[in-house]
């Protein structure tokens, strides 16, 4: 059952990703800026670094599913979720063998991970043309405000999942 965990989290964050849009006022929602809750790739920063091992790579393979899943559920096009995610949360996974996982490393992995997975994103939707944005307007709309909000999902969840998750890696992987 242990085993499930994660798989149900990452379920119920996919689910609240589609509503999480209507909790924000109106006046934020009404204006230039686009946000965009990536908080399935912060949950699985979270798992790369606290739930994998060196050698593990559940995160990576987590991420190759639910992405998919997004890209069934949400988006217009499949495969780009699910590679977007899947590469960040690659990389983020090598570049945590170099750092200790503490609340500052994995609220920084996690806004480098938000990054890497969206400037991705937003690449291939311009070169297969469902967008026209430019980078500027990209960088200043939907970058930085979907950076700060994943950002302070980042900092709620971790105190709420970081122990839990750490011992379930530990009870699972040891």
């Amino acid at each position: 059952m242990k085993r499930l965990y994660i798989p149900l989290l990452l379920f119920l964050l996919l689910i609240l990703e589609g509503v999480a849009i209507d909790f924000l006022p109106s006046t934020v929602v009404m204006g230039n800026q686009l946000f965009t809750p990536h908080w399935v790739a912060g949950f699985l920063v979270l798992v790369a670094v606290l739930y994998d091992k060196d050698d593990t790579y559940f995160a990576v393979v987590y991420a190759l599913i639910f992405g998919l899943l997004l890209d069934a559920v949400y988006a217009g096009v499949l495969g780009v979720y699910m590679f977007s995610y899947t590469v960040s949360i690659y990389i983020i996974q090598n570049l945590k063998k170099m750092l200790h996982g503490n609340f500052f490393v994995v609220v920084l992995l996690g806004v480098v991970g938000i990054i890497i997975a969206d400037i991705m994103i937003y690449i291939i939707y311009l070169i297969i043309g469902m967008t026209d944005m430019f980078w500027q307007d990209y960088l200043f709309n939907r970058l930085l405000p979907t950076v700060l909000l994943n950002l302070l999902f980042m900092i709620i969840i971790y105190p709420l999942f970081a122990k839990r998750v750490q011992r379930w890696g530990n009870e699972q992987l040891d």
